[in-house]
């Protein structure tokens, strides 16, 4: 048993592609060790990563291949076999398997090779065949005649002699690296072909102590790998063994963990902060991600600004540090703005040298904030209302207008959703939504937006605020981009609970409309982001709208096929939500969508229902009957015997003959209106173990009644019988979508 490590060195790595490919990297090298019988049973995995390095380490590595039997099928025996003597076919069939002509002349008429005549035995033999093959090293190919549907084949068993890992992995190793994917690629070297991340500078490809010959862009591996390039230096750094590999390069400066570096500089911040009395670092665990992988010898530098700052709106000044820095705010016990900072910096500087950096990172965010500050107070001379009609020159897209034009279509669509609310009981602020429509995207128009593009629609509400135009118009403005990702927060008013939804059915809509739905795995103007927060909002809340209002709500000019793809698309999206959002079993999510509604929190309390429910042995062997049910009235669709239901005539209960179809039609007629009540009041629960109890009479009426009979009156009506016992209990769900755990 060997350990292997594998490191390609890079210039460096942007921040937010370094987690995703350190996981491709290791499964992809796992797998290949799988696939070419190198890998142990007992085995471990490490991973590693920095700005300038991805790295894998696996303990419990073969240093040669497990010996491997296969069975290959070659031509028809009738052609590899002529009057006893084998055929060009044959032969070239001998020398794929690795035989002989003698081998194969002699396995021609020896009779222990299997004749076919019993397909039991020849499996049986087969497996015997390659049982022994396994256990005798020294074991040969053997030749016979396998069975099929088809005909009589000549076959053989092959036994695959293990190879030395070191011939195996160096040019798979090299592949593997080379099929990461990364989101934007480079050329680096002139007229070569390889397409990478970033330029490869050196490779590292251990067994043990053996270096195996990888190469890579010209790159050929060694056991020589590189530190810190400011801490130490440019001289390499040789690992002997793949154990060896982190402490050889935490001499060197690097801390090639991830989840150590990680706990490095929460550890580091938290020591830092303790140097303001009372205060902590605001939490931001995407922040603590993006400067891990920005460091490889972490070390955070505490520094201030002049309060007079902390008059402009937190998440101005917030957005400064977080996403323009990558500083992380310092905030007192009621969670508001103290006026510090912490920096993350990839080096560990000396005493002398803290001051000068804790000054540069000061100067860079005052010089930052007091642009910040500019703008706020120029963008101020110009109020919101007054920015209205700077959105004619403000394209939203070359052939969908200007942002005006979208904000006249957004007011229609909120007008019409506002209407539908208030007949539905649910207030509505009219006046403060419309005017938040109006001015929701006028903070285009702004400096501030320009430069901050990250607070578009913040800055739109505060600004409103400090306009005044009301609480209701600021928060609808403020937060009709949330939520921006399935798991951050809906608006809190209803007024923003509807500009979110117009804008972005709107959006949907015209880009449907010109052709720019997503396809496959490309969607450039998120528009399936947009339909799940609309999914999220209509899911979460008290809203009573449905799915059908939001195509109620879209222009009637939108053509039929473009109304016939939105809702497939939203119909998409709901399962999408209900499947990977909420976590519900995919036959599950199969069998409400099944039976179709528009209303997304009925939907959700229906699975929420047949989950509770669905390992019921009496409800298991409803969904098995009622598979069986459907499949009997499909097949007899197939054969023209079930036509339109006005031709096969209602359930005549005078021809009800068989106890077993009296009983189910008598227990089906009692249990429906029930089933219907508590259906009607959304107790699916409850409706659903009242369907369970169906059970005995179903499984008595198959046990007993045959359906398909010769006398088609009696035929008809027990079609009709089990389509209406069908029918009758499936509206909570298509039980026949179930799978059987």
């Amino acid at each position: 048993m060997a350990d292997l490590l594998f490191e390609a060195g890079l210039e460096e790595i942007p921040a937010r592609m370094i987690a995703a490919a350190e996981a491709e990297l290791t499964e992809r090298v796992v797998e290949l060790l799988r696939r070419e019988r190198l890998l142990e049973e007992e085995h471990e995995v490490h991973s590693y990563s920095t700005p300038r390095r991805l790295a894998v380490q696996v303990n419990g590595v073969r240093r040669r291949q497990r010996d491997a039997t296969r069975e290959l099928t070659g031509p028809a025996w009738n052609v590899a076999f002529r009057n006893g003597e084998p055929t060009a076919a044959a032969l070239a069939f001998a020398r794929k398997a690795g035989m002989t002509e003698q081998q194969l002349r002699k396995a021609s008429v020896e009779e222990e090779h299997l004749r076919g005549t019993d397909l039991n035995s020849e499996l049986l033999n087969r497996a015997e065949m390659k049982s022994k093959l396994e256990e005798d090293p020294n074991g040969e190919t053997r030749l016979f005649k396998v069975t099929s549907a088809k005909g009589e084949y000549l076959a053989a068993m092959v036994r695959d002699k293990g190879r030395a890992a070191t011939e195996v992995l160096p040019d798979r190793l090299a592949g593997e690296l080379a099929a990461v994917y990364w989101p934007k690629n480079m050329y680096w070297r002139p007229l070569k072909v390889e397409f990478f991340v970033r330029p490869v500078r050196w490779l590292v490809a251990l067994l043990d102590h053996e270096i195996l010959p990888v190469e890579f862009a010209g790159v050929h591996a060694a056991n020589l790998t590189w530190g810190h390039r400011i801490l130490h230096g440019d001289a390499p750094v040789a690992v002997d063994h793949p154990d060896d590999y982190l402490g050889v390069l935490e001499a060197a400066k690097v801390t090639a963990d991830v989840k150590l570096r990680r706990y490095r500089i929460r550890k580091a911040l938290d020591a830092e902060t303790r140097a303001v009395p009372g205060a902590r670092w605001r939490e931001d665990q995407a922040l603590v991600e993006t400067v891990t992988h920005l460091t490889e010898w972490p070390s955070v530098v505490l520094g201030n600004f002049d309060p007079e700052f902390l008059q402009l709106p937190e998440e101005v000044l917030v957005t400064v540090m977080r996403d323009h820095q990558k500083y992380f705010a310092v905030e007192n016990a009621e969670g508001r703005l103290e006026p510090y900072f912490l920096a993350v910096l990839n080096t560990h500087p000396e005493e002398t040298g803290i001051e000068t950096i804790r000054h540069g990172h000061e100067r860079v965010l005052r010089a930052r904030f007091n642009d910040a500050r500019f703008f706020w107070r120029m963008d101020q001379k110009t109020p919101l209302e007054d920015r209205v009609q700077m959105l004619k020159s403000v394209t939203f897209h070359k052939e969908l207008g200007t942002y005006w034009d979208k904000t006249q279509a957004n007011l229609k669509i909120a007008e019409t959703l506002a209407g539908l609310l208030k007949q539905r009981g649910i207030e509505v602020d009219q006046s403060a939504l419309l005017k938040g429509v109006e001015l929701a995207k006028t903070d285009l128009t702004t400096e501030l937006v320009k430069e901050f593009t990250e607070l578009q629609g913040i800055v739109g509400g505060l600004y409103a605020r400090a306009q005044g135009l009301g609480e209701k118009v600021a928060q609808a403005i403020y937060w009709q981009y949330s939520p921006a990702a399935v798991e951050a927060p809906i608006p809190p008013t209803v007024e923003g609970q509807v500009l979110g939804i117009a804008d972005r059915i709107q959006t949907i809509t015209a880009m449907f409309s010109i052709g720019l739905e997503p396809t496959g795995s490309k969607d450039p103007f998120a528009l399936r982001r947009a339909a799940n927060a609309i999914v999220k909002i209509l899911a979460e809340t008290g809203l009573p709208l449905v799915r059908s209002d939001l195509f109620r709500a879209v222009p009637a000019d939108v053509s039929e096929e473009t109304q016939k793809k939105l809702a497939a698309f939203f119909e998409e999206r709901f399962e999408f939500w209900l499947r990977d959002m909420r976590g519900f079993a995919y036959d599950v999510v199969n069998a409400v969508v099944a039976v179709r509604s528009d209303n997304m929190r009925d939907a959700i309390a229906r699975a929420e229902a047949l989950t509770a429910v669905r390992g019921s042995e009496d409800l298991a062997a409803i969904a098995a009957a009622f598979k069986r049910i459907k499949n009997i009235l499909r097949q007899a669709q197939e054969k023209g015997i079930l036509q339109p239901r006005q031709d096969v005539g209602a359930l005549n209960p005078t021809l009800l003959a068989d106890p077993a179809e009296k009983a189910l039609h008598s227990e089906a007629m009692k249990l429906a209106p029930v089933v219907e009540d508590l259906r009607r009041r959304q107790e699916y629960r409850e409706a659903l173990e009242k369907i369970a109890t169906l059970r005995p009479h179903v499984d008595l009426f198959f046990d007993k009644v045959m359906v398909m009979v010769d006398e088609v009156a009696l035929r008809n009506n027990r079609l009709a019988l089990i389509g209406e016992v069908l029918g009758a209990f499936s509206k909570i769900a298509d039980f026949s979508e179930l799978v059987a755990a």
